[in-house]
C-alpha cells in the first residue's frame, strides 16, 4: 500500500516534470529570419491601422460635434 501511494504521489508529477522539460528542449529557441521579417511586417502594418483607426475616430468625432451643433441652434433658433 505505501509503495503504490509513493508510486501516485511521486510518481505522476516526476513524470510530468519529465514531459515538460522534454517539450521545452524540443522547441526552437529564435525564431527563424523569415518569421521575424514577417512578424515585423505584420507589426508596421498593425500600427498603420491603429493610425488610421484614430484618424477616422478623430474626424467622427468632428463630425459628431458639427451635427450636435447644428441640432441645437436650430432648437434655440427654431
Amino acid at each position: 500500500m505505501f509503495l503504490a501511494a509513493l508510486l501516485i504521489f511521486l510518481g505522476i508529477p516526476a513524470i510530468a516534470v519529465i514531459t515538460v522539460a522534454r517539450l521545452r528542449a524540443n522547441r526552437p529557441q529564435s525564431p527563424s529570419a523569415d518569421v521575424t521579417a514577417r512578424l515585423e511586417a505584420v507589426e508596421n502594418g498593425l500600427q498603420d491601422l491603429q493610425q488610421e483607426l484614430a484618424a477616422a475616430q478623430e474626424r467622427l468625432d468632428f463630425a459628431e460635434r458639427l451635427l450636435s451643433k447644428a441640432r441645437e441652434e436650430r432648437r434655440i433658433g427654431g
